[in-house]
């Protein structure tokens, strides 16, 4: 039977990137969403990938998420914590309100995601748990605090899970994603985009599929001896 996959954010950018790799490998790939339904829909005309709206910053929505995935795809043994929104602002305009959205959605999202399968996946004594990080939660952004203390979480929230999950064959890895061309860093003004191309040693932003194939590898069966681990993928530009 195919492994079953859940990936959050998985109809967009590099969720979509990876939705479809892991589809690609034969597994059964559930892709969650929080809120534009015309285009989860076109996602599942193109892809053939199942969508599934639910928040990710609400636990009780993620148990029952998880839940309707199983009901109709079977337990899940992989799960990609890609979800991730923005709310930038420098400290001085900061709302807490901004501080909180992003803190539940991208790091929250992870802890109650993780809570919704950890049961299942330490009963079946295998799991594959891999969280989209970033190098903003690295080396810090200048008007991102609340999106850096987010992603900079996720890496120890990665470190110290994939210690309780080892015995039971359950990893948990990190990615964290330099700049990539996706829809989020197309918005930035051209200008701009220009001045952080240049300071990227490969000279290029990053392709969604370039990281939808670390994820891809991090969740195979031959990835059990890897697990707290962060992989950086960014063309070098912040060498962690």
């Amino acid at each position: 039977m195919a492994r079953v996959a859940v990936v959050t954010g998985g109809t967009r950018g590099i969720g979509e990137a990876i939705s479809i790799a892991l589809r690609d490998a034969g597994m059964s790939v559930a892709a969650n969403y929080g809120g534009n339904d015309e285009k989860a829909r076109a996602f599942t005309e193109r892809t053939g990938i199942r969508a599934f709206k639910w928040d990710v910053g609400d636990h009780d929505a993620c148990i029952a998420g998880i839940a309707e995935v199983e009901g109709e795809l079977g337990p899940v043994d992989v799960l990609v914590n890609n979800a991730g929104i923005t709310r930038d602002g420098t400290m001085k305009r900061m709302t807490r309100q901004a501080w909180d959205e992003v803190l539940d959605v991208n790091l929250g999202g992870c802890f109650n995601m993780a809570k919704a399968v950890w049961d299942g996946m330490n009963g079946r004594k295998f799991g594959r748990i891999v969280n989209i990080g970033s190098i903003n939660g690295q080396a810090g952004q200048y008007g991102q605090v609340n999106y850096a203390a987010a992603k900079s979480g996720i890496h120890g929230f990665t470190k110290a899970l994939a210690q309780e999950g080892a015995r039971a064959g359950i990893t948990v890895n990190a990615i964290a994603p330099g700049y990539i061309d996706t829809e989020m860093v197309a918005a930035v003004p051209e200008d701009v985009l220009a001045k952080i191309v240049a300071r990227i040693p490969v000279g290029r932003l990053g392709k969604a599929e370039e990281i939808a194939r670390a994820v891809l590898f991090l969740c195979g069966e031959e990835a059990g001896f890897i697990t707290g681990s962060t992989l950086s993928i960014n063309g070098g530009q912040h060498m962690y």
